[in-house]
Order: structure tokens, then sequence, then C-alpha cells
């Protein structure tokens, strides 16, 4: 099989740009159309298609989700991409491109059981899926030709249909050897996409920005740029010793990936929503100095695990309980994600302030969707959290060689 139709499923084994049985020409076509098994499914501006779908006079109109204290955008319709609007850009600016935008804060409460619904359907194929945030995640099909009638190509055209059919939003699909590729291949035709790249990803690759690459953000673009690494073929064309001396361990992993390479496998175990940690104090707190001396703590526990499990996240949520023993939940959205005590801080800082003045008996600061690091965009890289990180790590290992007591931050000091 060479040909599907996304369309009416028509299948055949030449490539073609036109369905032989509808006419259609969402025909997916490639040489090895039967051979890949690993994909990667991102739903479509999801919010913001979760918000139209339910509200049909905004099917029309640019749309944007987020808002909250510092203002920035957690996604957009296409629409409002038209104007310039992309996630984590301050609302201010967003409005400014696109002044007749609907803006909409974030609920939670939809769009939870819309992913649920979603990958529901993608478990009724295989166990082995992994889940990046609530829109998106990668999938192994490996094996499942029998038992789900057809090859995985064919599996998915017929999921990606039957989720814009039953649940009324769209997903765009990629399809690859590995994690790596199949994520810049769900990239290539969104929205509603379903893209493929096999053999020819070196040369795919090649011409393309190195900010293509996961991990790789402005800053570290610009030093690999100064370094004469301007474009992927630039990396897979140097020695591999070379961009290990500049770059440690990032740039054997920057040479595996030009060169279209990953061999990180699907992993259900790390398909977390999120971590968090929290305590319950002896007497009700209410200053924000006591609050904050008892979320710091937290937050250097919450991050040192994230570091351990090679995670970070962009959601940062914080829980308190106040003495009736009703639960106050608060949530923002950071530009890019982190895995510091020191973002988490601020982070949680800034949630409770609204919150100051009642009486509190627990905090609990939390990490919500989940990510690899190494597929976290810039903020590890650079600027003053990959500054904080370096030093957080080294606090790591000199408090795992002599213990938790050998480095003590001054913002944990009482009396």
């Amino acid at each position: 099989m060479k040909s599907i139709c996304r369309d009416c499923l028509w299948t055949s084994d030449r490539k073609a740009e036109r369905c032989g049985a509808c006419g259609s020409r969402r025909v997916v076509s490639h040489d090895e159309l039967d051979g890949l098994t690993i994909a990667h499914l991102d739903c479509d501006a999801f919010y913001a298609s979760v918000e139209k779908r339910d509200r049909p006079e905004l099917r029309d109109v640019p749309v944007i989700v987020g808002g909250g204290k510092r203002g920035v955008v957690s996604t957009c319709c296409y629409i409002a991409r038209m104007y310039g609007v992309h996630s984590a850009m301050p609302m201010f600016k967003a409005l400014k491109a696109c002044p007749e935008a609907v803006v909409l804060k974030p609920d939670f409460r939809k769009y939870v059981p819309e992913s649920e619904r979603i990958f529901g359907l993608v478990r009724e194929l295989t166990p082995l899926v992994q889940t990046l945030s609530l829109d998106e995640a990668w999938i192994d099909l490996a094996g499942t030709e029998r038992l789900n009638g057809g090859p995985p190509a064919f599996q998915l055209v017929r999921l990606q249909k039957r989720i814009e059919d039953e649940i009324g939003l769209s997903v765009s699909i990629g399809l690859a050897p590995n994690r790596f590729l199949a994520k810049i291949a769900s990239e290539l035709d969104k929205p509603r996409g379903f893209s493929v790249i096999g053999a020819e990803s070196k040369a795919l690759l090649a011409p393309k920005s190195v900010r293509i690459l996961p991990g790789v953000g402005p800053v570290f673009g610009k030093t690999l740029q100064s370094d004469g690494y301007a474009t992927v073929g630039d990396l897979a064309a140097a020695e591999v010793r070379d961009l290990v001396k500049r770059y440690g361990e990032t740039g054997l992993r920057l040479h595996d990936l030009a060169h279209g390479r990953d061999g990180r496998a699907v992993r259900p175990e790390h398909d977390r929503k999120g971590m968090s940690a929290e305590t319950t104090f002896n007497d009700d707190l209410t200053s924000a100095q006591d609050l904050e001396s008892e979320l710091w703590p937290l937050c250097e526990k919450l991050a040192s695990k994230a570091r351990r499990d090679g995670v970070a996240s962009r959601v940062i949520v914080l829980k308190l309980r106040r003495t009736d023993f009703k639960i106050v939940t608060r949530r923002i959205s950071l530009p890019e994600p982190v895995q510091t005590a020191r973002a988490l801080f601020a982070a949680g800082r800034d949630l409770l302030t609204p919150e100051l003045g009642l009486p509190y008996r627990l905090i609990g600061i939390g990490m919500g969707e989940v990510v690899d690091a190494v597929d976290a965009p810039a903020a590890l890289f650079e600027s003053s959290e990959a500054r904080t990180l370096k030093t957080e790590k080294a606090i790591d290992a000199l408090r795992d060689k002599f213990g938790k007591s050998a480095v003590v931050a001054g913002r944990a000091l009482k009396g």
C-alpha cells in the first residue's frame, strides 16, 4: 500500500495524487507507507477549537484563549494566527496585532474531558501512547496490523477521520520511523494534516534552520549560527567530536537529530499529566512571609524531582486549603517549560498574592502537563532559567554526595 484517501479510506499500491474512488485530493502517498510505525498526533489549536465547536457564532472570528494575571496567549485559532498571534505571546501584543479577537479564559473543565475522549480512541489501537500534554502524544503502532485491520498508516487515517466525525475536532498526524521525525512531520501540514517522513529525512532536514531541532531556541540558535552551524545540514556535516567538545552531551544529541536519528522509545510510563508537592501546617498561616517560607522548600523538592525524572512544565499550579477545608487552586501558563525551584517559586508567589488575607492549613505547588526536558523549548538552554538550572544541578550533585543539608538556600533559613 502506497496511497490512502483520507476522505473515503480508499487504498492503492501505487502513489496517487487523487483518490481513485471519490476523486478527493486528500490522499496520503509515500513509498514507505506500509512500514512506518511511530506517529505524533497534535490537536489543532485545541483550546480554541473546543470553544469554536461549542460556540458556532465564533466559527469565523479570531479567538484567543489566555489572559490572566501575566496576560499571555495560551493558544489561538488559525484565523488569529494569520494576524501574527501565537502561543506565549503577551496579550497586549496579541490584541495590538488582532484587535477584533475574542479573548476567552481557559476552561480546563471542558478541555480535559475532550482530551480524554481523543486519547481514549487512540488507546483503542495500542497501549503504547505517550502524551506530552492535553493535546499531543506519540504513538507506537508496531505489531498492530492484524489486530486493527491494516498497517499503522491506515489505522491513523481512520483514527483522524473518526476524531473529526465523532468529537468534532481536528488533529494533525505525522508518521515516521522515530519520535523526532514524527513530531516534525505533524507540523508540516497543519491543520487537518497528515504527513510522512521516511528515508528522505536527511535531505528534508538539511536546508532547515537549526531552530527546528528540539531544545534550540533563539539564543542557542544564534550561538550555533555564530559557530558555523546555521542549518541542520551544517550540524550533520560536522564531526561529532567537535560538537561534543563545544556543547557536551547536547552536541551528541544534535548530531543524531541532524541525521534523523532518535533512539527514544514511546514510553507510556512517562504519560503523566503532572506532579506536585504539598505540606500541611501545624498551625494555620496567614501572612505572605509565612506562606512563602513553606512554599520555597516545596519548590526545591518538586524541581529536584523534575530534574531527576528529566521533565519540565510550563503549567504551574498552586494549591491552598482553607481552615473550612475548602480547596483553592490557581494555575498559570508560562511562556516556556521550566524545572528550577526559582521559576516555580516565582510563579507560585504570583498565584499566592491575590489569595492573601485568609488563614490556610495547607499549601502545595504542582507542575501540569509535564514534558520530557529534551523536548522542551529554549528555556532550558538559555537566559536566566539556563543559568539557574546549572546552579541547581550543581546543588543537586553536592546534596547527593554530602547530604541534603550540605547546601541550604538563604530563603530556607528561618529565625
